[in-house]
C-alpha cells in the first residue's frame, strides 16, 4: 500500500515536531498562503466529512519551504564583471626558445 500525500504530510509533521503555525510560516516562506483550518482538513481521518486530500502542488510547496526552513535561502550567485579591455595582460613570451629554421 502506497503512502497518500496526506500520509507523508502527517509523517513530516511528527518528524520535525511542528505545529499548525510552523507549517503555516514554512509555506509563507515560498509565497504559498495556508490556512489552519486548512491543514486540519488535511489531517482528518480519511472517513470524516470535513476531510481534505492533500494535492501534489500543495505537498510540493511545503517541501519546498521545508528545505528553506530547514537550510536557510540559497545565497546570491555572484555576477562576474565584464573585463575591462584596458586592465588586460599582455601575452607572456614563450617559456622555450625556438630554433631557426634552416
Amino acid at each position: 500500500m502506497a503512502l497518500t500525500n496526506n500520509d507523508i504530510m502527517k509523517k513530516l509533521r511528527v518528524a520535525h515536531k511542528l505545529r499548525d503555525e510552523d507549517i503555516v510560516k514554512i509555506c509563507s516562506l515560498v509565497d504559498f498562503a495556508v490556512t489552519k483550518s486548512e491543514l486540519g482538513a488535511i489531517f482528518r481521518n480519511e472517513n470524516h466529512e470535513k476531510y481534505m486530500e492533500c494535492g501534489d502542488q500543495f505537498l510540493r510547496n511545503f517541501l519546498n519551504g521545508l528545505v528553506i526552513h530547514l537550510r536557510g535561502p540559497m545565497p546570491e550567485k555572484k555576477v562576474k564583471a565584464a573585463k575591462d579591455s584596458s586592465k588586460t595582460k599582455p601575452n607572456p613570451s614563450p617559456k622555450y626558445k625556438t630554433s631557426p629554421k634552416k
